[in-house]
C-alpha cells in the first residue's frame, strides 16, 4: 500500500497532536473503568463463592469442639471427683494426655478481667496510703510501681495478674490500710467467660510438642 505524505501546517500539527493525547487519554480513562469493573466483578464473585465454604467450615469447627467437649464430659467429671482434693476451683483449663505420651488435648476457656463498682473504693484506699509514704528515692520507686500495677489496659480494666504483684507489696509493707485496699479490689474481682476453646498437641519426632492448626490464622 502506498503512504501519501500529508503536509500540515505547525497549527494543524499541533492541533492533531491534541486530538491524538486527548483520544488517548479517553481511551486509557475507558480500559481503567473496565479493569475497576471487573476488579469489582471478580470480587463480588469470590465474596458470593467463598462465604459459603467459610459458613460450611464454622458450622463443622463448631460442631467438631462441641462433640469433643461432650466426648471428655464423663472424663471431665470423673477427674473431678478423683482429683478434687488437688483441683482448684478457679482452673480454667484441663489436659488430657495420651499414655504413650505423644498427643495431648487441652479444653479451657478464655477469660476476661472484670470488676464490680467497689473496686473504685479499694483503689481509692490504696492510693490514699501509698501518698501519704515519706518522700524519699525508695518510696517514690515504690509508689511508682503501685501506681503502674494499678494502671488499666485499654479497655479500662484492671489485669488481675497485676493485682496479685500488689498484694504481694501491700503484706511485705505491713500496713493494715493497704492491705485492706488490695483486699477490696481482690473481693470485687468478677471475671467473664468469654469462650471455649480445644487444643490439640502432637509430638514430632524430635520429641516437640506442635500444636494441631484449628483455626484460619494457624494453618
Amino acid at each position: 500500500m502506498e503512504q501519501e505524505q500529508v503536509t500540515m501546517t505547525a497549527e494543524e500539527k499541533a492541533e492533531f497532536e491534541a486530538f491524538r493525547a486527548a483520544k488517548a487519554k479517553k481511551e486509557a480513562e475507558q480500559k481503567a473503568k473496565e479493569q475497576r469493573e471487573l476488579y469489582s466483578k471478580m470480587v463480588d464473585e469470590e465474596i458470593e463463592n467463598s462465604i459459603p465454604e467459610l459458613s460450611s467450615l464454622s458450622e463443622q469447627i463448631k460442631t467438631t469442639k462441641e462433640t469433643v467437649y461432650g466426648n471428655f464430659k464423663t472424663i471431665l467429671e470423673m477427674k473431678l471427683e478423683i482429683f478434687a482434693s488437688k483441683i482448684k476451683d478457679s482452673q480454667r483449663s484441663h489436659t488430657f494426655t495420651n499414655s504413650d505420651g505423644n498427643k495431648r488435648i487441652t479444653l479451657g476457656v478464655y477469660v476476661t478481667d472484670g470488676y464490680r463498682d467497689t473496686v473504685e473504693e479499694g483503689i481509692d484506699i490504696v492510693k490514699e496510703v501509698i501518698s501519704g509514704f515519706a518522700n524519699s528515692a525508695e518510696t517514690e520507686s515504690l509508689v511508682k510501681m503501685v501506681l503502674k500495677l494499678l494502671s488499666r489496659d485499654a479497655k479500662g480494666t484492671l489485669k488481675a495478674s497485676r493485682i496479685v504483684q500488689l498484694r504481694k507489696i501491700a503484706e511485705e509493707s505491713g500496713n493494715e490500710r493497704f492491705i485492706e485496699g488490695v483486699k477490696i479490689i481482690e473481693e470485687a474481682y468478677q471475671p467473664a467467660v468469654s469462650k471455649q476453646y480445644v487444643r490439640a498437641e502432637i509430638k514430632d519426632e524430635k520429641g516437640q510438642w506442635k500444636v494441631i492448626p484449628l483455626g484460619m490464622t494457624e494453618s
